[in-house]
Protein backbone atom coordinates (compact mmCIF):
# COMPACT_ATOMS: atom_id res chain seq x y z
CA UNK A 1 0.00 0.00 0.00
CA UNK A 2 2.39 2.71 1.19
CA UNK A 3 5.33 3.59 3.37
CA UNK A 4 4.85 4.80 6.93
CA UNK A 5 7.07 6.02 9.79
CA UNK A 6 5.84 5.59 13.36
CA UNK A 7 7.17 6.70 16.75
CA UNK A 8 5.67 4.93 19.72
CA UNK A 9 5.90 2.42 22.55
CA UNK A 10 5.80 -1.36 22.26
CA UNK A 11 2.60 -2.73 23.76
CA UNK A 12 4.28 -5.93 24.99
CA UNK A 13 7.22 -8.20 24.27
CA UNK A 14 7.25 -9.33 20.66
CA UNK A 15 5.95 -12.79 19.81
CA UNK A 16 8.81 -14.39 17.89
CA UNK A 17 8.35 -17.44 15.68
CA UNK A 18 11.32 -19.38 14.34
CA UNK A 19 10.81 -21.57 11.30
CA UNK A 20 12.55 -24.84 10.40
CA UNK A 21 14.87 -23.01 7.99
CA UNK A 22 16.06 -20.73 10.83
CA UNK A 23 14.15 -17.63 9.68
CA UNK A 24 12.43 -15.58 12.38
CA UNK A 25 9.41 -13.30 12.38
CA UNK A 26 8.57 -10.96 15.27
CA UNK A 27 5.03 -9.63 15.76
CA UNK A 28 3.90 -6.96 18.22
CA UNK A 29 1.65 -3.94 18.70
CA UNK A 30 2.86 -0.35 18.81
CA UNK A 31 1.05 2.49 20.60
CA UNK A 32 1.42 5.94 19.07
CA UNK A 33 0.36 8.99 21.06
CA UNK A 34 -1.04 11.90 19.05
CA UNK A 35 -2.20 13.78 22.14
CA UNK A 36 -2.54 13.00 25.87
CA UNK A 37 -6.03 11.62 25.22
CA UNK A 38 -5.51 9.94 21.85
CA UNK A 39 -3.60 6.68 21.36
CA UNK A 40 -3.61 4.69 18.13
CA UNK A 41 -2.45 1.07 18.00
CA UNK A 42 -0.69 -0.54 15.03
CA UNK A 43 0.11 -4.19 14.32
CA UNK A 44 3.71 -4.68 13.20
CA UNK A 45 5.91 -7.54 12.05
CA UNK A 46 9.55 -7.92 11.06
CA UNK A 47 11.75 -10.62 9.52
CA UNK A 48 15.39 -11.66 9.84
CA UNK A 49 17.88 -9.33 11.53
CA UNK A 50 15.19 -6.81 12.43
CA UNK A 51 13.17 -9.57 14.14
CA UNK A 52 16.29 -10.62 16.03
CA UNK A 53 16.95 -7.00 17.12
CA UNK A 54 13.36 -6.64 18.37
CA UNK A 55 13.58 -9.97 20.19
CA UNK A 56 16.83 -8.92 21.93
CA UNK A 57 16.17 -5.26 22.72
CA UNK A 58 12.40 -4.79 22.56
CA UNK A 59 10.24 -4.86 25.66
CA UNK A 60 6.89 -3.61 26.88
CA UNK A 61 6.92 0.18 26.91
CA UNK A 62 10.16 0.46 24.88
CA UNK A 63 10.09 3.59 22.71
CA UNK A 64 11.05 2.93 19.09
CA UNK A 65 10.91 4.50 15.65
CA UNK A 66 9.98 2.23 12.75
CA UNK A 67 9.72 2.72 9.02
CA UNK A 68 7.97 0.16 6.90
CA UNK A 69 5.32 -0.72 4.38
CA UNK A 70 1.61 -1.01 5.12
CA UNK A 71 0.40 -4.42 3.97
CA UNK A 72 -3.11 -5.83 3.91
CA UNK A 73 -3.95 -9.49 4.39
CA UNK A 74 -7.12 -11.48 4.72
CA UNK A 75 -7.80 -14.65 6.63
CA UNK A 76 -10.75 -16.88 7.52
CA UNK A 77 -11.67 -17.38 11.18
CA UNK A 78 -12.62 -20.73 12.69
CA UNK A 79 -16.24 -19.60 12.36
CA UNK A 80 -15.77 -19.14 8.59
CA UNK A 81 -15.79 -15.33 8.61
CA UNK A 82 -13.41 -13.47 6.34
CA UNK A 83 -11.35 -10.83 8.14
CA UNK A 84 -9.06 -8.13 6.75
CA UNK A 85 -6.17 -6.64 8.70
CA UNK A 86 -3.59 -3.98 7.96
CA UNK A 87 -0.11 -4.42 9.37
CA UNK A 88 3.21 -2.65 9.03
CA UNK A 89 6.12 -4.71 7.72
CA UNK A 90 9.13 -3.10 9.39
CA UNK A 91 12.09 -2.22 7.15
CA UNK A 92 14.05 -0.07 9.64
CA UNK A 93 13.91 0.26 13.43
CA UNK A 94 15.68 2.51 15.94
CA UNK A 95 15.42 2.12 19.69
CA UNK A 96 15.14 5.35 21.67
Amino acid sequence: MGQITLVGNMGDFAKVTQFENGAKVARFNLATHYSPNETKWYRLFAWGNIAQFIESFGSKGKKIVVTGNVVERTYITKEGETRRVEEVEIRHVVGL
